[in-house]
């Protein structure tokens, strides 16, 4: 968000420098981000897109229209589309409808991109001067979707 603010505030003058733009992040350390990167930010800042929140796999997510997440793995095949109808909020262009608990009639569809298993997770357990040692690991399975619309009531 700093670099959006000094965009807006100095120009593209000293900030930008040629194909990137240097971000401070602190003690001496800098992050590049890239021109399309920077555009999608202020794009997106200055166009208030619809957003939803939907539920799935006992968490919530905030989506919008292009979006990737990665959820819990749904029963899908690649290139399939699915619906997620336990939609929380709805929102965008000024207003927002919130749910009791859910919005009535609203749906958010995604295209899967794939399924996958996700980071693998060490489970080390140790009971102390027992000589009792087990390490186990264990990797989720997970699907990831683009959202490619959402319908409010």
């Amino acid at each position: 968000m700093k670099i959006i603010r000094a965009l807006f505030a100095a120009g593209p003058g000293p900030v930008l420098r040629g194909a990137f733009t240097f971000d401070a992040v602190g003690a001496g350390r800098r992050r590049i981000i890239s021109q399309d990167a920077i555009r999608m930010r202020v794009h997106s800042r200055k166009a208030l897109a619809m957003y939803a929140v939907i539920k799935t796999g006992g968490k919530q997510y905030k989506v919008a229209k292009n979006d990737v997440i990665v959820i819990e793995k749904l029963d899908a095949e690649t290139g399939k589309t699915v619906e997620f109808t336990d939609v929380l909020m709805v929102g965008g262009e000024g207003s927002a409808t919130v749910g009791k608990p859910m919005v009535a009639g609203a749906v958010v569809r995604g295209t899967v991109l794939d399924q996958r298993k996700g980071e693998k997770i060490v489970v080390f357990k140790k009971r102390r001067r027992k000589n009792s040692r087990r390490k186990n690991g264990h990797r989720q399975f997970e699907t990831v979707v683009r959202i490619s619309d959402i319908q409010a009531a």
